[in-house]
């Protein structure tokens, strides 16, 4: 029996969670205040997954950049490259909040979305 400790991070509480697997499966989950943290905690051992945010290059904007996100969580092995994908992304202003930057990004099933505004020059 393999056992996990985590920190559950689904709301402000910050629930210490024990998860106890066997052969990869999860057999018991304690800690949890509710069950939002069992969810969280029953993934996070089994398929974690992360929101990525970054920054996106910016031509003929007021400022460089523009602040992305993925509009939902993306694997967490894939998150480097999704990083690395992002890196050769560039937008054309005027960018706004939840304009789509990218869809699918590294075939996720994820968009990036923008999280700020850039006005054009």
């Amino acid at each position: 029996m393999e056992t996990r400790e985590l920190t559950c991070i689904r709301c402000p509480i910050g629930c210490h969670i024990t998860v106890e697997l066997e052969n990869g499966e999860v057999k018991n989950i304690t800690g949890n205040s509710c069950p939002r943290g069992e969810e969280y905690a029953a993934s996070e051992v089994t398929h974690p997954v992360r929101t990525v945010t970054s920054l996106v290059n910016v031509t003929g904007g007021e400022r460089p950049v523009v602040s992305v996100k993925t509009a939902g969580d993306v694997p967490k092995e894939k998150m480097m490259d999704v990083v690395a994908a992002l890196k050769s992304v560039t937008v054309e202003a005027p960018v706004a909040i939840g304009d789509v930057v990218v869809k699918d990004i590294e075939g996720t099933g994820a968009d990036v979305v923008a999280t700020s505004n850039v006005a054009k020059k």
